[in-house]
């Protein structure tokens, strides 16, 4: 082993069983990573990354998953150098935490939920450094207050569901840093956080990396994440590593048609293209870079609003506001609000769509479920179409619900998992009393799911039978079901894969384009919604703290809080060309 080396994998492979079939997770991989290094592994959900960090501290699920083949060698804080397949257990769970930390992709089901944040942390430091309670929490402390947690004190007694994202995700850094390890693994460590918080989470690794000395082996499907982070980069595809180089020049020349396509499917900050690339084009034999999509030009682009813009408005929010209690008195009655949504009002013109940003807090989830309904506004008018819908009688208001339709962040949870696909799709035809009768509900489902890229087979289909993009698919059909004229998409793309949210991205135009919808979407990515909208609200505690058109709010931002979530952005971004 090399000796500026702290972590060699060679000709690793790991397989999984189930039920008659053998599935290669990862194939022959092999790779090293240097003392005080920070390696990328990039790569698409299923491309292996997780399994080759989770094979590191040989927590392959057994027997379902095996390790077929391969070797891991490990230097220690001592420079003993290990192979890690032939330590016996009891030697590995010493290894786990104390010399290697991991910080998982979820936080929230990382955390037990039924224990103390303090309490799981000094659980792990005196487990491995023999020390007691006291000096264990005073250590915890310290932690707390090195990864900048607010209030570490009462945070040490809180409970995971009492904390935001990101100060989950900083307990968690604490936790996987407290032992002093020399290797932090970091799976996926900021997906689904606010760019700002991400930001945030990136710099604080990079901080505790350089006063600690650790090398950081940082797992991501986002190549534009790392590309001011990581030294090197991996690229993994279906199991096998297809490039590696340093982080710069893999930037500038990617030599893989699938490195390519994860650099250019993401929306580019300096032009607006109509439809972005996937990764499936890049692989096609023959593809090459100048068949990009055409870019919209200026001229287009306002002919095109003002189309918009000349008609009367199909959605008017004045005065808005929506409040949840904060505090109950002993009787159990609620004795302080919270506004989630404070005096809000915009307008949605047929035809538009009006982007909605912000970060985790600032009111613009409550806002898309007050407009629906799903959460009654405390004051204000919300009319849609002419009608004032807070008004209207349930009966009412179950027709005009078939007008405005909503698109969640996560299908897996949107989906009754014992509903088949099709089933899915019928049931708000069932409930709106659409087309004659089963049959005919039934064929209009099949002409939904192949109006949204899937296959008449996928009808009888489950929703864990399907992945994550087709499990969008399927709620945006549904969705469609009862051809809706205003849909509200809330976080529809975030958790999804860079080049299966650029599909889904380009199937909602497309369906826009065809039946005119309306959309409000709504994401924490500023990227995604300027390529998405016509109009940009900022959102920040519940107010509106910028609204125009999405373009000059991208590119001359008014407010110093709209600044400061486009400064949160990947350097990648703003050097796209």
């Amino acid at each position: 082993m090399d000796q500026q080396n702290i972590l060699e994998i060679n000709d690793l492979t790991v397989v999984f069983h189930h039920e008659n079939e053998i599935t290669t997770a990862i194939e022959d991989v092999s790779f090293s990573l240097e003392r005080g290094e920070t390696l990328g592994i990039v790569g698409e959900s299923g491309s292996g990354k997780s399994v080759t960090a989770l094979s590191i501290l040989r927590l392959i699920p057994y027997p379902e998953g095996e390790i077929k083949k391969g070797n891991i060698f490990f230097r220690d804080t001592h420079g003993s150098v290990s192979s890690l397949l032939l330590l016996p257990e009891k030697q590995m769970q010493l290894f786990r935490g104390k010399e290697v930390g991991m910080i998982f992709q979820e936080p929230m089901t990382s955390l037990n939920p039924v224990l103390s944040c303090g309490f799981q942390v000094i659980e792990a430091m005196r487990w491995h450094l023999k020390i007691n309670k006291k000096e264990a929490r005073l250590r915890a402390l310290d932690w707390f207050g090195e990864v900048r947690l607010p209030r570490p004190e009462a945070i040490f007694e809180s409970y995971p569901h009492q904390l935001s994202g990101g100060q989950k995700q900083r307990v968690m850094i604490a936790m996987a840093m407290s032992c002093n390890p020399n290797l932090l693994i970091a799976d996926e460590p900021t997906t689904a956080l606010d760019v700002t918080v991400q930001k945030t989470i990136l710099e604080l690794m990079k901080e505790l990396q350089g006063k600690h000395g650790m090398s950081i082996l940082f797992i991501t499907h986002d190549l534009a994440l790392v590309s001011n982070f990581a030294d090197r980069i991996l690229v993994m595809y279906q199991g096998k590593i297809v490039e590696e180089g340093k982080t710069d020049k893999l930037f500038r020349s990617p030599s893989h048609p699938y490195t390519a396509g994860l650099l250019k499917c993401r929306p580019p900050a300096n032009k607006r293209l109509k439809i972005l690339p996937t990764i499936s084009e890049f692989l096609k034999p023959g593809f090459r870079p100048m068949q990009v999509p055409e870019i919209e030009t200026a001229e287009e682009r306002k002919k095109r609003q003002t189309m918009i813009y000349s008609r009367p408005p199909i959605l008017q929010v004045k005065d808005l506001e929506t409040e949840f209690p904060s505090h109950f008195s002993f009787f159990g009655k609620a004795d302080a609000f919270v506004k989630a949504v404070n005096c809000v009002s915009f307008e949605v013109f047929p035809g538009e769509t009006l982007g909605i940003v912000g970060e985790s807090g600032s009111g613009k989830t409550t806002l898309g479920r007050s407009i629906l309904q799903l959460i009654r506004a405390r004051s204000g008018k919300i009319i849609f179409d002419g009608l004032e819908i807070q008004e209207l009688s349930q009966k009412k208001l179950r027709s005009v619900r078939k007008d405005l339709q909503i698109i969640f962040q996560d299908p897996y949870s949107s989906l009754n998992p014992r509903l088949t696909a099709g089933a899915a799709i019928m049931e708000p035809m069932l409930m709106q009393a659409q087309y004659r009768g089963g049959e005919e509900r039934k064929r209009r489902a099949i002409e939904l799911l192949e109006m949204v890229g899937l296959d008449r087979v996928h009808f009888s289909r489950y929703p864990h039978e399907f992945s994550g993009g087709q499990r969008q698919r399927v709620c945006i059909a549904r969705t469609l079901a009862v051809q809706p004229r205003l849909i509200i998409c809330d976080e529809s793309v975030s958790s999804l894969d860079v080049s299966i949210q650029a599909q889904i991205l380009n199937l909602l135009n497309k369906l826009k384009n065809e039946f005119g919808f309306t959309y409000v979407f709504i994401s924490h990515d500023l990227s995604v919604v300027r390529f998405m909208s016509d109009r940009l609200i900022v959102m920040r505690n519940g107010k509106i703290e910028e609204i125009g058109d999405a373009d000059k709010i991208y590119s001359f931002p008014e407010k110093e809080y709209t600044k400061s979530l486009l400064g949160a952005l990947p350097v990648f971004y703003s050097q796209q060309e």
